[in-house]
């Protein structure tokens, strides 16, 4: 009989790489809530999801024998929740918010790794004296104890950009109250109870190469199956690509894996697949431990499987299945593959986007490559869900390749082939006949509406070891 597994937010892309995976024929993969209103909606309406996720899988006629999700929250916490409820494997909640709960997170972190992780505070951004109480040297990094996608998250280098980040912080940082919701459904410690959605952290500047590590847990056993380096841009706030395997030195990666197997054990973490964020500080030779998340990243799925011949879906598929992974390791097409971000650093309006017929031409002469494209016409950049702080990611490229320099190559290539535009949102769109009747006459400059041109290419890029400060993107 086949095994029925539901898939939180199922989509196109995520049932593609499910349908490839060994013995996939064996499931049947079911989607379980509608993945738009989960993440497009802009809300987190957690209450209601849940109770909307168990009516449908009340309402299957047929044994439930998974239960999964591949995204960040609300998904990352409400499968635990489900989990439990129906009965099938899966990590406690309890377990997955000392990961997610960013200052709960470090409290554990530090009880047995204390000397990989940054000195850490926490602070009410509504507290007029929130920046006195801070005692960090800037510049330091804040951010919400819960969110997702690297929101509301911010470097700081002077009081003047903290009292920036701060107005935001104010406005916007109620966007995450629905993980009290969750809170409040465990014991928490004395310290991390009074410290809900609406605190955030503050946390020492940690740099060098940054690079996920991906795992999972069965039965108590934690094991790591592979390393993903996360290059930057040079403006080192923001990345240009994941790259896949890792460059880091074979001692340094052995290390990570180490840490990793403290860390999952002492939260009592179970029954899922996770990844953790890493720093490599070569000068030093420091390692650095960024955060946990609960899942496995899907920005990775087409990179093991270009290098690999698997996806990790399939490590999720089976341990949720309760059986142990049977992960294939360099049986892919490409030697080398890569993950790599478009990006706009001024909000604009999406005019024109590449068509179906565009990338389908482009797939033809790069074998290999999959594109997606975030955002509509019509749409502006910062209405596009998850952005981080500085830019907005415009699309999303993925390439295999023999060599590094092969992978590069093709990835200039691509991008002088995308087309997009944009009306510039810092000046009126206008006709240029009517633009003089727009402008008042003491004003002799003419604003007309500006498209992007074909994408211009950097004289160098960076090296996969290039280094980096904290940054709040996820992958």
């Amino acid at each position: 009989m086949k095994k029925n597994v539901f898939i939180i937010g199922l989509d196109d892309f995520n049932l593609q790489m499910l349908q490839s995976l060994k013995h996939a024929d064996e499931c049947n993969f079911i989607g379980l809530l509608d993945i738009h209103a989960l993440i497009d909606s802009g809300q987190y309406r957690l209450a209601d999801m849940l109770a909307e996720a168990e009516k449908e899988l009340q309402r299957f006629d047929g044994p439930i024998d998974a239960i999964v999700g591949y995204t960040d929250f609300p998904v990352s916490t409400m499968t635990p929740i489900l989990c439990a409820k129906f009965g099938v494997p899966g990590p406690t909640l309890e377990s997955v918010l000392k990961c997610e709960h960013k200052y709960w997170s470090r409290l554990e972190q530090k009880q047995v790794i204390a000397e990989h992780v940054p000195r850490f505070t926490t602070f009410e951004p509504f507290d007029e004296d929130a920046l006195e109480k801070i005692a960090l040297d800037f510049p330091f990094w804040i951010k919400p104890v819960k969110s997702t996608a690297s929101q509301l998250g911010f470097r700081i280098n002077n009081k003047r950009a903290f009292n920036r980040a701060i107005g935001i912080l104010r406005k916007k940082i109620g966007l995450f109250k629905p993980f009290d919701y969750l809170l409040d459904m465990v014991v928490l410690p004395e310290e991390v109870a009074r410290v809900n959605s609406g605190f955030c952290v503050a946390e020492q500047i940690i740099s060098g190469h940054q690079c996920t590590l991906e795992g999972y847990v069965r039965s108590g056993a934690v094991h790591c199956y592979g390393i993903i380096d996360s290059i930057r841009e040079p403006n080192r706030t923001t990345f240009s690509r994941y790259q896949y395997p890792s460059a880091l030195p074979g001692r340094v990666r052995k290390k990570m894996a180490e840490i990793s197997e403290k860390v999952m054990t002492h939260i009592g973490f179970d029954h899922s697949a996770f990844n953790l964020e890493f720093f490599w500080d070569e000068k030093h030779d420091q390692i650095w431990f960024l955060e946990i998340n609960t899942r496995i990243p899907q920005s990775h799925s087409d990179l093991f499987m270009k290098v690999d011949g698997a996806s990790n879906h399939q490590i999720m598929l089976d341990v949720a299945l309760g059986r142990d992974p049977a992960f294939p390791k360099r049986e892919g097409k490409f030697r080398v593959a890569g993950k790599f971000f478009l990006r706009e650093y001024q909000d604009k309006r999406i005019t024109g986007i590449p068509t179906k017929d565009d990338i389908l031409g482009i797939s033809e002469k790069v074998p290999g490559m999959l594109i997606d494209i975030q955002g509509k016409v019509g749409m502006r950049l910062s209405d596009i869900p998850e952005q981080d702080s500085y830019s907005y990611a415009t699309a999303f490229i993925y390439l295999g390749a023999d060599s590094q320099k092969d992978l590069l190559d093709k990835y200039r290539q691509v991008r002088l082939m995308l087309r997009f535009s944009y009306e510039d949102l810092t000046i009126p769109a206008l006709f240029p006949e009517k633009a003089q009747q727009a402008v008042p006459e003491t004003d002799p400059q003419i604003a007309i509406q500006v498209l992007s041109s074909p994408i211009k290419l950097p004289m160098g890029e960076a090296a996969p070891m290039a280094g980096g400060v904290q940054d709040m993107t996820k992958p």
